[in-house]
């Protein structure tokens, strides 16, 4: 090569060396906190966070590049979310996205200014975690995971696989549940041709969780739900072994919970609400105000069975509800 070019070419590069440096400057990092409410280890957890952070690649947002996620995993305990949700307001992020209704409640009152983005968050408006499901306000919106209709669905689950039953337990934590009022009312309110009498079954530690399902074991034709709050998820293993101990019908929210040997669940994708709430995450990053985003509800449900635990209970599961289910485990 030329002097004269090599010197032309080498003040060409040198002149585009500010402008490829001012362009790295301008994407500056983002912080962003994630609360969960399961440990870290929990399947269901490894799937959320995996979706996630697919998600926000997708839309152009990467790990070590233009974004950092500072990740909190509560394992279902109480004190453990509020003292994560105050680490994660100290640390003054860009938004928060809050994985549970716990979860959500602790950080509404740890800020009234980081965005919050909520995401399997049970009863929103319920719970005044905003001010409405269209226009929100404040700081706070995003994706809720339930609708309290479902309630009916798992009753007549119930019936459809086990028709005997006649007395149906509701097993939750009422610290990690607290919309557990509004299930309690479905319930008392179904026809009578789906449940004839109601337990109620608060559990706050595992002795309670074997005391109630013995409780319920102990006169014929029991069934159980479990409605899927942090804490009954948290310990599903220890649930799902003492209702097929005590040979009780139970249905479950988390599809995960029959692959480890539940016998049926019917309930939104939570891996799919996680990835769905990546999307306002990018719009709030993007300028967006949280409280002109709508509350979003769930778009897919699912239902599954596991034949092994039906036939372990002594249970035909019919031939219609196989049909209907989206994963059927034999």
């Amino acid at each position: 090569m030329k002097r004269r070019a090599f010197i032309t070419l080498l003040g060409g590069a040198a002149a585009a060396w500010p402008l490829a440096a001012g362009a790295q400057q301008r994407e500056r990092m983002r912080r962003i906190g994630l609360l969960q409410g399961l440990a870290e280890s929990d399947p269901e957890t490894l799937a959320r966070t995996v979706a996630f952070r697919q998600a926000l690649d997708a839309l152009g947002w990467t790990e070590g590049r233009n974004i950092r996620i500072d990740y909190r995993f509560a394992g279902a305990d109480p004190a453990r979310v509020q003292a994560y949700a105050a680490e994660l307001v100290d640390a003054a992020p860009d938004l928060i996205v809050a994985v549970s209704t716990p979860a959500a409640a602790a950080l509404k009152q740890a800020t009234h200014t980081i965005p919050i983005v909520l995401a399997v968050v049970a009863d929103p408006l319920g719970q005044g975690l905003v001010a409405s499901l269209s226009r929100p306000g404040g700081n706070i919106t995003g994706f809720a995971n339930l609708e309290f209709t479902i309630v009916g669905k798992w009753l007549e689950l119930l019936k459809e696989i086990a028709p005997d039953v006649r007395r149906v337990a509701l097993i939750f934590n009422p610290l990690t549940a607290p919309y557990y009022s509004v299930f309690l009312r479905e319930l008392r309110t179904a026809p009578a041709s789906l449940v004839a009498e109601l337990v109620e079954a608060p559990v706050r530690d595992e002795a309670e969780i074997e005391a109630a399902i013995a409780a319920l074991a102990r006169e014929p034709a029991g069934g159980l739900i479990s409605a899927g709050d942090p804490f009954t998820n948290a310990h599903r293993a220890l649930i799902i072994a003492l209702a097929e101990q005590h040979r009780l019908p139970a249905v479950y929210l988390l599809r995960q919970t029959v692959a480890e040997g539940g016998l049926m669940s019917y309930g939104p994708d939570t891996v799919d609400i996680v990835r769905r709430s990546a999307s306002y995450v990018d719009r709030i990053l993007k300028g967006a105000a949280p409280g002109e985003l709508p509350v979003q509800h769930p778009t897919k449900f699912e239902l599954a069975i596991n034949l092994n635990t039906a036939k372990a209970l002594g249970l035909d599961v019919p031939l219609f509800l196989q049909q209907r289910a989206d994963e059927v485990i034999e």
